[in-house]
């Protein structure tokens, strides 16, 4: 038995499967090595130190005061999407810790983790762990809550008391873009900084810098369209940007407004022009068809033609009048209302509002 049992040498090499030939490329699977073509650019792009923060010098000048004078206080960072909130805070964060950077802060997404267990747990266990420091002082953590705004009230309350408790050796930086929905005594814990819509023309510079590193294709009405889409969103411009280059090798203002699904600016004034002229059936008829022949979306044309009734000359009564109807019809779109009522709604408030500046001229 003791024979027919002993172990006998293992043949693994006899076992392994041959190797791949050497220039075959495994299947479904791309190389690892070298950069990623395929990475989204607002990740690419993003800043990855103060100076390359693209506005807002003001804001930023300040924090990198603070933070030369190792004076940092706990942050809350709120405002529009896209305007630079998260890019400033990391960039801060890579200047304090350096090649420490991911020993030294915690990151959550509190929209996706924002209950009280995670400010018991995960918060404090990391704000009361002790901080490897390799210089003459010891370090301060750092604890990052992007879209604050999410966490529930309670977590909120927590979150109050471990930010008192271990400010010796923590840092609390909240990011939300509502801040009425932040707890005041959350608020009072912080310093605030409002980061606004962007202006156009910083978006148009890193607009360019990003266009002149992929070498694209863009004219003068292309870039003008980005920023004006973008609407003070960094963000958005950039997704739009790569989305309309994969789309279009020549990036076109017709080309950005295609991909965008929005009306483009003649198309408005063309709208604008049956609004103010035609009649009621010829008006529904024009407007039914440009939609369907280009795809258009109701909301999207009320929001283009608001717009475009600031620019034109009629008594102020009226303008009144048309543009509180208009925010009626936006507001029942986004109840999923009838779309061919809706449009009928929007002809009547035009009739009704060209009826009364022909009595106001008489």
């Amino acid at each position: 038995m003791a024979g027919a049992t002993a172990a006998t040498p293992m043949d693994v090499d006899a076992a392994a499967p041959p190797p791949p030939p050497a220039g075959a490329a495994a299947k479904g699977k791309a190389p690892l090595s070298g950069p990623v073509r395929a990475a989204p650019w607002v990740e690419k792009y993003r800043p990855q130190s103060l100076a390359d923060v693209a506005a807002h010098r003001d804001i930023v000048d300040t924090i990198d005061r603070l933070t030369n004078e190792n004076r940092l206080p706990h942050l809350l960072l709120y405002g529009p999407p896209g305007t630079g909130k998260t890019s400033t805070i990391l960039a801060v964060a890579r200047k304090l810790y350096g090649p420490q950077y991911s020993n030294m802060i915690l990151e959550l997404n509190a929209s996706d983790e924002r209950g009280i267990d995670v400010v018991r747990q995960q918060i404090q266990d990391f704000a009361g762990a002790r901080s490897l420091s390799f210089g003459a002082r010891p370090s301060v953590k750092l604890v990052l809550l992007d879209e604050a705004d999410a966490m529930t009230k309670d977590a909120q309350f927590a979150l109050r008391r471990v930010i008192e408790k271990y400010t010796r050796s923590t840092r609390f930086a909240l990011i939300c873009n509502h801040v009425n929905k932040i707890i005041p005594a959350l608020q009072s814990r912080c310093t605030r900084f409002r980061f606004a819509p962007l202006d156009g023309s910083h978006v148009r510079e890193r607009l360019q810098h990003i266009i002149k590193s992929e070498g694209l294709g863009v004219d003068e009405g292309g870039l003008t369209a980005l920023v004006r889409l973008s609407n003070g969103d960094m963000r958005k411009a950039l997704n739009i940007l790569q989305s309309t280059h994969m789309a279009s090798q020549q990036i076109t203002e017709e080309a950005v407004y295609l991909c965008t699904g929005n009306p483009m600016p003649k198309d408005i004034e063309e709208i604008a022009f049956w609004l103010l002229n035609e009649p009621f059936s010829t008006s529904f008829k024009y407007i039914s068809d440009m939609k369907m022949r280009k795809g258009l979306a109701l909301v999207d044309i009320i929001r283009e033609v608001t717009m475009f009734v600031f620019k034109i000359q009629m008594p102020s009564d009226v303008r009144v009048k048309l543009i509180n109807d208009l925010a009626d019809i936006e507001y029942r779109l986004s109840f999923a209302c009838n779309d061919k009522l809706q449009l009928g709604a929007l002809i009547s408030t035009f009739t009704t509002a060209r009826v009364a500046m022909v009595a106001a001229a008489s």
